[in-house]
């Protein structure tokens, strides 16, 4: 008789354990779940002077956040100097501390029509990152090693719409590599 007991102690317990580590795992698919894509917490890749701007750094999704009293993401486009010039500034403030302070800067010259443009000839055509790091900043006037591409998907001056894609790689001794990619921007001119 006692062994019976013991035995359907044992089938019960192994029963509660199955169940718990069943438990256990939908649980933390749950959590799985509830943890957005980068991609998804982006705006869309649109063409219609939507006013939008975003990016994954470092595999993070990066949005314009905050206000100085200026807008947070801008575009100016000057076709007729330095045979066309595209500016775009974005930040952000990841707490309400002007240290928290994240830029990103997109600048190409020699920009007339869609089409790839290189983001690696310092002060012409490149995409720069300055935030918290702090001393690890990027800016046109360092010497650093820097890859990437603009992609004017679409420049209609008289429609005043400009959207494109971009990406790059900013490193430099000392820092932590920065990488944007999956990059998209759609402005009214």
């Amino acid at each position: 008789m006692g062994f019976s007991v013991f035995q359907a102690f044992l089938s019960t317990m192994r029963k509660l354990l199955l169940y718990s580590a069943i438990l256990l795992l939908t649980q933390c698919s749950k959590c799985k779940d509830n943890d957005p894509n980068p991609l998804e917490q982006l705006p869309p890749a649109t063409q219609t002077g939507a006013n939008t701007f975003g990016c994954l750094v470092n595999g993070q999704a990066w949005t314009p956040k905050g206000y100085t009293g200026s807008s947070n993401n801008s575009v100016s486009y000057d076709p007729g100097y330095r045979f066309g010039t595209l500016n775009i500034s974005a930040y952000r403030y990841q707490s309400k501390e002007a240290s928290s302070r994240e830029d990103i800067t997109l600048f190409s010259d020699s920009l007339k029509t869609a089409g790839i443009y290189p983001l690696t000839r310092p002060g012409r055509q490149e995409g720069l990152f300055s935030g918290q790091t702090g001393q690890c900043d990027f800016y046109a006037r360092d010497t650093h090693y820097r890859r990437g591409k603009l992609t004017i998907t679409r420049l209609d001056i008289p429609g005043r719409v400009i959207s494109g894609t971009f990406e790059f790689t900013l490193a430099k001794p000392g820092c932590d590599t920065i990488r944007v990619t999956k990059g998209r921007f759609d402005y009214k001119l």
